[in-house]
């Protein structure tokens, strides 16, 4: 067969590959949209859920801050330890047999289905702990679940900067520690912001890891109640905490009223979808904005 045609051929299969997939987002997006922005109201962001049991709807304000507020608390425990690790994998890890068995752990554990990451930390920060279920439970178990992602990341920053920038501020007599915070992570900073923002939004879509750690329901909160040590706060991490995620979840698989679960799970899943997408968008702007400062500085 003729070589033009069989490159012809590719590239119209590869073209509808590419529309295939774009119409696909477009069609599952649009379908969120579509069923969701309707029933998005100042009362559905701010009011505590009802009954949904007995056909109430209610708000999903409990289940939306508790999702920020696991966001912050995990990526408070990912980002040193992930920074860390990233650091010395790129830097001071040499090519040995702990190495590879290190970054053959952290293959395995990015390779686990969440699920796994769940009753591991039901096990663990649930009953050995005896916490029960808790916001801090439900942080700890994303973090192992973000964690090679985000080592993975800072590596692959650190290792981008061009190493004569690295060699220029040794040859100056600069140690090694102060070439790293000086010279290279401004330089990596980012691609480490990216990938920061990035695993924010991994987390707040998660809800397979969090039904055994931070639980199904979520407590009567007082938000004028901001004492981390009291029950009703809304700051006390160890207190149960449905996220949104886990409520749309438990709304579909427990409502008796299909009509209340279509409109909680339809409201919810486009909050979601948005807040979703506002990282990601987020992440690159933010990225590309700090690339121009330090180039032009």
């Amino acid at each position: 067969m003729n070589a033009k045609l069989i490159d012809r051929f590719a590239t119209l299969f590869f073209y509808a590959v590419a529309i295939l997939i774009i119409c696909t987002l477009i069609g599952l997006l649009g379908y969120i949209v579509i069923h969701g922005i309707s029933y998005i109201s100042w009362e559905f962001l701010t009011e505590p859920p009802g009954s949904y049991i007995l056909g109430q709807v209610g708000g999903i304000a409990p289940q939306l801050f508790n999702s920020f507020y696991l966001l912050i608390l995990t990526m408070i425990i990912t980002l040193p330890i992930g920074i860390g690790g990233g650091i010395y994998m790129a830097e001071y890890a040499k090519p040995n047999k702990f190495t590879k068995f290190l970054r053959l752990c952290m293959e395995v554990m990015s390779s686990l289905p969440s699920i796994i990451i769940g009753l591991f930390g039901l096990l663990l920060f649930v009953q050995y702990t005896g916490w029960g279920y808790t916001l801090a439970g439900g942080a700890l178990a994303l973090t192992i679940f973000n964690l090679p992602l985000m080592v993975r990341v800072v590596e692959q920053a650190i290792t981008a900067v061009p190493r004569e920038q690295k060699e220029a501020a040794l040859s100056l007599g600069v140690t090694h520690w102060q070439t790293i915070t000086k010279i290279m992570l401004p330089v990596a900073l980012p691609g480490i912001v990216t990938g920061a923002i990035l695993a924010a939004g991994r987390i707040f879509g998660e809800a397979a890891a969090l039904l055994f750690t931070a639980g199904l329901s979520s407590p009567n909160l007082d938000f004028t109640d901001w004492d981390p040590t009291s029950v009703s706060s809304p700051l006390n991490p160890f207190r149960p905490a449905a996220t949104l995620s886990v409520y749309i979840w438990k709304v579909n698989s427990d409502s008796l009223s299909t009509e209340t679960a279509a409109i909680v799970s339809g409201g919810s899943a486009f909050i979601l979808i948005c807040v979703v997408l506002l990282f990601t968008i987020f992440a690159r702007l933010l990225g590309r904005y700090i690339y121009r400062r330090l180039t032009s500085s």
